[in-house]
């Protein structure tokens, strides 16, 4: 094992691409397949699928993805990692079994567990941890809901463990994420963890790769740059034994693999540089970025030290009820439509106590003369939380009465439904040393990963801001014309990553985007905190706007609910821009 290993995902989410797997099996060599199908979502809908049947805790569409190409995994040696296991991972692992057995696979199955910590909140609070809020602090006393998951990320050693055991296939419930990656890498390499920075070089491979074809131009804002992006290939990793990489895809695939589609997913959902792991904290301002070829990039310098004691955990449980429609408004006088739905629906509800919580958002704005109706017609989105009996049916009625009572060209993107519970989301963290890491192998046989021999407190100090001296000749303009950025959602809060391709325009953007400008930009920041973060070798600046997305993308009112397009709206808006750093620009 003297070669880099390939290591191919052929998932970002539960839903994703259902041929992936297939397509990264018959596509080319590869030596493990990964696939990342949890979120903080995605254990909120496992969880009501339990609910409604008792081997719902697990996401079966790994099974359909699987039973195309099992024999031909066995028959190439591959490896599969996958966290499908969801609640249920053993679960998962004996569905598997029986799928292999009816195919004539001979694979073995093993699974990691140790990360569900549902049934021990209870005694874990008995014991002193008050299991506070990663972001506001208050102890877990103070959420008033009752958990219906709690799971903890665990690191990639057990994932080794089942691999040098002889597993085929390594089933996990709630792994960190690049865990998959990291587990398959040490096992190819014998890594121990005092390897940090090679874990750390995993880590960042693994970022990059796991959340499917947003590494090869999905969710990519220069996307009109990408030739073929209709079927975009899944990426693959070539991890070399100092945890160095190079990023890359199946031969022939659409889409594309160039530096800026690795630091758009680098940026992903991230917070301080030092990006944290379970087994290392990768230092993502140490990472740089090669175009080693056509769609091949590498990735090297990266930068480990030891893990933080504690791990975190997502604790999800059901919220109150919510309900919510969308009124279309179309032609002249939107804005005054607008108001008279919203003073029709507050009078309405005026005085009822089981509201909690209600909101009007306007989305769009219909055009001057508009040339078909479509284009002269704009949204207006109405949500409500609270109890069942005022924001249920209640609500909905009250909507589907204005039909003939309100503005003129009323009507609804569908019929106003009954509503339902929203989910709550908390995060916190506890001991590593507390968990029970599990690997049960194909014989049955229990094996217990220890934590980390080794670890370390990991502080961040954001660098000093200087506003930039617009002396300069300016012209203005969106800001997308010379930066990209990619969005998304970490907990309650919102990332918004900006770079630029031009090293000519880095210290521009350096100086141009301190937290005051972001917050000009954006002006619904108002209020809430702004962490701001440079990544020098990618050229890049990193937000984090605290509280954005209430208590996470399952509370979450806000339209955006994932803070997946903030960074589109950033890059919409209109900043002084140098007019040297502007593509065909030549001073006289």
């Amino acid at each position: 094992m003297d070669r880099p290993v390939r290591i191919a995902n052929c998932s970002g989410f539960y839903g994703d691409r259902m041929s992936a797997l297939a397509e990264m099996v018959e596509g080319g060599p590869v030596d493990v397949i990964t696939g990342d199908y949890l979120a903080e979502v995605t254990m909120l809908v496992l969880a009501k699928n339990r609910l409604k049947k008792p081997d719902g805790g697990y996401a079966r569409m790994f099974l359909r993805q699987l039973a195309p190409v099992a024999a031909k995994i066995a028959e190439r040696r591959i490896k599969v990692v996958v966290n499908a296991g969801g609640l249920d991972p053993a679960g998962l692992a004996t569905a598997t079994r029986e799928l292999l057995g009816e195919a004539g696979a001979d694979l073995a199955v093993a699974h990691v567990e140790g990360d569900d910590l549902a049934p021990r909140l209870t005694a874990l609070t008995a014991d002193g941890h008050d299991l506070a809020h990663l972001d506001t602090g208050k102890p877990f006393g103070d959420w008033g809901r009752d958990p219906l998951t709690a799971n903890a990320y665990l690191g990639g050693f057990g994932i080794q463990a089942a691999l040098a055991a002889g597993a085929d296939i390594v089933i996990t419930g709630r792994v960190a994420d690049a865990s998959l990656v990291t587990g398959a890498a040490a096992w190819w390499w014998g890594w121990t963890p005092a390897d940090l920075d090679a874990l750390a070089g995993a880590v960042a491979a693994g970022h990059v790769i796991e959340c499917g074809a947003q590494a090869t131009g999905g969710n990519f804002s220069g996307f009109q740059g990408i030739e073929d992006l209709i079927h975009p290939g899944f990426p693959l990793a070539e991890v070399d034994r100092d945890g160095s990489s190079v990023i890359a895809k199946h031969e022939g695939t659409g889409g594309a693999v160039t530096v800026d589609t690795v630091t758009a997913q680098l940026l992903y959902e991230i917070g301080a540089p030092g990006y944290l792991n379970p087994d290392v904290v990768t230092h993502l301002d140490t990472v740089r970025l090669d175009q080693a070829g056509p769609d091949r990039v590498r990735i090297s310098g990266v930068r480990g030290s030891a893990p933080p004691p504690t791990t975190k955990v997502a604790i999800t449980g059901l919220g109150g009820w919510r309900n919510e429609t969308t009124f279309v408004l179309t032609g002249t006088g939107t804005d005054a439509k607008a108001a008279l739905v919203e003073r029709a629906v507050r009078a309405g509800l005026d005085g009822d106590p089981g509201i909690t919580d209600l909101r009007f958002t306007r989305i769009g704005m219909p055009a001057a003369d508009p040339g078909d109706q479509m284009a002269g017609s704009s949204l207006l989105h109405v949500l409500v939380d609270g109890e069942q009996g005022s924001a249920g049916r209640a609500f909905s009625a009250l909507c589907v009465e204005l039909a003939l009572s309100s503005y003129p060209g009323i009507y609804g993107m569908g019929v106003p439904s009954p509503g339902g519970p929203y989910g709550a989301y908390w995060p916190t963290l506890v001991p590593q040393e507390l968990l029970d890491h599990t690997v049960v192998h194909a014989d049955g046989r229990r094996e217990a990963v220890p934590p980390p021999p080794v670890t370390g407190p990991y502080e961040v100090t954001a660098p000093a801001e200087t506003a930039t001296q617009e002396t300069e000749d300016t012209v203005d303009g969106p800001l997308g014309r010379l930066v990209q950025a990619r969005s998304g959602d970490k907990g309650g809060n919102a990332n918004v990553g900006l770079w630029v391709s031009d090293p000519a325009a880095w210290p521009w953007l350096r100086a141009a985007m301190t937290t005051e400008r972001l917050r000009e930009l954006l002006p619904e920041t108002a209020g809430l905190g702004i962490d701001r973060y440079e990544l020098p070798n990618l050229r890049a600046v990193n937000f984090v706007v605290r509280g954005l997305l209430d208590g996470g993308a399952t509370e979450a009112r806000r339209f955006d609910k994932q803070a997946k397009a903030l960074g589109e709206w950033v890059r919409a808006r209109h900043v002084p821009i140098p007019k040297r750093l502007l593509p065909g620009y030549h001073l006289e």
